[in-house]
């Protein structure tokens, strides 16, 4: 079987991609109709990523609280994102995804707490986390798809 962290790796290449074509004004202009952004979208699959992979599993996440207030579940833009900001969440696209490579093959993932999704899924296990995980940044990619036809 294909490693999954690499379907979700060509995903955060599209949004790299994002973060590279549009401009701050861009990135932080919130469509009518729409309640967040495109920077939102694709700080909230990092943060969504942590919450699913880390912390369902027991282990710190590599993202602040600061950061999962802000763009976790059910949170909207509230303001705009600095370039320094845009920065940060345009590292931990990679770096978040390499570090979750290194403890797979580590092993570090012993216990994960199950977790109903809003779909209805149960997550029982960090390799389900992983793979709805994948399901729901494709979800995101599709509105942030949608967003910059708005540009």
């Amino acid at each position: 079987m294909q490693n999954p962290i690499e379907i979700t790796r060509v995903n955060r290449k599209a949004l790299e991609k994002m973060l590279e074509q549009y401009s701050l004004e861009q990135l932080n202009f919130v469509p009518e109709g729409f309640t967040n952004n495109l920077i939102w979208n694709i700080a909230h699959v990092v943060v969504t990523q942590q919450l699913l992979v880390y912390k369902l599993s027991g282990l710190d996440m590599m993202i602040d609280d600061e950061m999962v207030h802000k763009y976790r579940k059910g949170t909207k833009t509230e303001g705009p994102v600095t370039q320094d900001e845009i920065e940060k969440v345009k590292k931990l696209l990679f770096s978040t995804l390499d570090q979750t490579e290194k403890d797979l093959t580590s092993a570090v993932f012993k216990e994960f707490q199950e977790y109903p999704t809003s779909t209805g899924y149960v997550l029982k296990s960090v390799e389900d986390a992983i793979n709805f995980n994948n399901f729901h940044e494709g979800i995101h990619l599709g509105y942030i798809l949608a967003l910059r036809k708005s540009l």
